[in-house]
């Protein structure tokens, strides 16, 4: 019976992993879609394709975070890089979708100009996202955003790999039940932030001083950064958690990670953090100077929000790289910057290229310098879209432009799976031929030139 239904479906839905049961393994797919595709490794997305595929759709968005490697061998090794960005990185042209129909406008404008270069269109209006029943004090009645500029300083965890901010939490807890008074279902409110530590403190927090009803608090759904990506809330509260006078802010620093931040909320969003101290990183002044421009940069209490007047340094014009760099994913998610390679990590700034700052080998925070200078995360690439020195010889996964659908990529071609060759020795490319060759073939591309 089971073999029968299998026969004769039109369309067989599955895991990528589970497209292996030995179920299917005397089935042919001439056709295969991928969705998510950008969050699959690379031997999870060739499963599926093994089975006789003729013509391969991948639809992913490489501008959001990637494949979680949880060894720190494979992803040293390059796991993290999913099919998607290698067959782009090989001259693959992607599509790119350009209609966005979850985000009021005001909430897209940024992402769009600053990671999709100003491509995306809303196929929503203003009133079809307008939470008219709902009475949040955005500072602007006609735009549902606010960045809240608090100064409370960060904290490490318990578990020491990971940290918490005591007053943004606090401040959580003071948006989400303005929200759930007003009448918000909590299963509407999500509560974002990059880090485990802070993600447990908010919970605890909500339990031993949310002033309505316990049950409520417990349905709000507080998560990482990477595990709501793909997913979608009315309201979001995004508590960034940084704050520090020298220690920099981690992987908030990372494009790809903002991006998904920025972009979960249907009706509004309310960012909570330091800016002074995120405002030294030039996407996040960028994105500071944004609010400021729309009156939606405050401070204050709940009921009694004022414009900050806090200083914004001007923001220097950030040019996206033509390939986000691909980093380094880490054991946990929300904890990548502690698990590097070799057991050290490195805080390495995604738009110009430089290593921030290195940090002991264990998980330790401590920010004291590593001898390790010249090491970067594989995948990383300078100002202009090209690699840069490594010291280990492994093979480099590159990121590649905005898009969001690959389609029909092997339809009346022979597109030849090549690897990406080896880190080069020197900031130029190497005698590698591969390299080279893609090297050249990105150059051709994108109009520019390695040599």
């Amino acid at each position: 019976m089971e073999r029968e239904l299998l026969m004769n479906a039109d369309v067989i839905a599955c895991t990528c992993a589970s497209a292996g049961d030995p179920r299917l393994s005397q089935l042919k797919f001439r056709y295969v879609l991928i969705d998510e595709a950008t969050q699959a490794t690379e031997p999870e997305a060739l499963i599926p394709i093994v089975h006789g595929c003729k013509q391969l759709v991948f639809v992913g968005d490489h501008c959001q975070l990637g494949p979680v490697i949880t060894a720190k061998a494979a992803a040293k090794a390059g796991l993290g890089q999913s099919l998607f960005e290698r067959l782009v990185a090989l001259g693959i042209r992607p599509i790119r979708l350009t209609v966005q129909y979850r985000m009021h406008p005001c909430l897209s404008e940024f992402p769009s100009n600053m990671f999709y270069e100003g491509s995306l269109q809303n196929g929503v209006t203003a009133t079809d996202r307008s939470p008219s029943t709902v009475d949040f004090p955005w500072p602007s009645k006609n735009k549902p955003m606010m960045f809240w500029v608090l100064s409370g300083p960060e904290e490490i965890s318990a578990s020491g790999t990971s940290f918490l901010n005591p007053v943004e939490a606090s401040f959580v807890e003071k948006a989400v039940t303005h929200l759930l008074r007003g009448g918000v279902a909590p299963s509407r409110i999500g509560v974002i932030t990059p880090y485990e530590g802070q993600r447990a403190y908010v919970v605890a927090h909500f339990a031993r001083f949310g002033s309505m009803r316990q049950e409520l608090y417990r349905e709000v759904e507080v998560a990482s950064v990477d595990a709501f990506q793909g997913r979608e809330k009315d309201y979001v509260i995004l508590s960034c958690v940084r704050s520090n006078e020298s220690q920099g802010i981690g992987f908030l620093a990372d494009p790809r990670r903002l991006n998904v931040a920025l972009t979960r909320a249907r009706l509004g969003i309310a960012v909570l953090g330091n800016a002074k101290v995120l405002a030294k990183q030039p996407l996040w002044a960028n994105l500071l100077t944004h609010y400021k421009e729309n009156y939606a940069l405050v401070e204050g209490p709940l009921n009694n929000l004022k414009q900050s007047m806090v200083q914004i340094p001007k923001p220097r014009r950030v040019k996206m790289n033509q390939h986000f760099h691909t980093g380094r994913r880490g054991t946990e998610r929300g904890e990548p910057e502690f698990q590097p390679p070799n057991g050290s990590y490195a805080r390495v700034n995604p738009i110009e290229g430089q290593v921030l700052e290195e940090g002991l080998p264990n998980g330790s925070p401590d920010p004291a310098r590593n001898t390790d200078e010249g090491r970067l995360p594989n995948g990383h690439l300078n100002g202009n879209g090209l690699p840069v020195a490594f010291q280990s010889r492994v093979p480099y996964p590159i990121q590649a432009p905005t898009s969001q659908v690959v389609g029909g990529l092997f339809a009346g071609s022979h597109h030849r799976m090549v690897g990406l060759g080896h880190a080069f020795e020197t900031t130029r490319l190497n005698d590698d031929p591969v390299v080279r060759n893609q090297a050249d073939s990105y150059a051709f591309m994108h109009g520019t030139n390695w040599k």
